[in-house]
């Protein structure tokens, strides 16, 4: 891999990675009653979104949809089969048992987005065109269809669940 190729691989994570900061930073300035800050971090974020699609564009990292699907199944598959049961253990070893509970939240979670994208892969046409999809706010459940009573993988009640636009 060259130094520019690795460079692109690096800036897209810590892009990536500042987006999602800087949203969970707009939420909290947004309890704390800042909307003015909270607006200047959505901003920040947007950009930097940019900036992380243009690295993903450059390092030829969208493919076709069905292409996209496969890079999705495989990331999704990793994660469930091999990055959050390791650091299950390593959270366990350590009694971090927050940490724990949270990555079986996300292990479960990436074992239905890995379903879903299958289901999408496999279909003949776009299989999800007329879908609802609804997220927990707890610990990221996806589902097709309104909220259950209660989240299948942390319990959280259905109010916690928000739909997907």
């Amino acid at each position: 891999m060259s130094k520019t190729s690795e460079n692109l691989s690096a800036a897209f994570a810590g892009e990536s990675q500042a987006n999602r900061k800087y949203l969970a930073f707009a939420e909290k300035a947004e309890s704390e009653g800042k909307p003015g800050v909270a607006k200047l971090f959505r901003a920040a974020a947007a950009a930097e979104t940019i900036h992380a699609h243009a690295h993903l564009r450059l390092m030829k990292g969208i493919g076709s949809t069905e292409e996209n699907l496969k890079a999705a199944i495989e990331g999704e598959t990793f994660e469930f089969k091999s990055m959050y049961p390791d650091m299950m253990e390593d959270a366990k070893a350590e009694g971090e048992n927050a940490v724990l509970r949270y990555f079986g939240f996300a292990n479960e979670a990436e074992k239905i987005h890995a379903e879903l994208y299958s289901a999408a892969l496999e279909a003949d046409s776009d299989k999800f065109a007329d879908a609802e999809f609804y997220i927990c706010s707890v610990c990221g459940h996806t589902q097709d269809g309104a909220a259950t009573d209660k989240c299948p993988i942390c319990g959280a009640a259905a109010k916690a669940y928000n739909k997907v636009d």
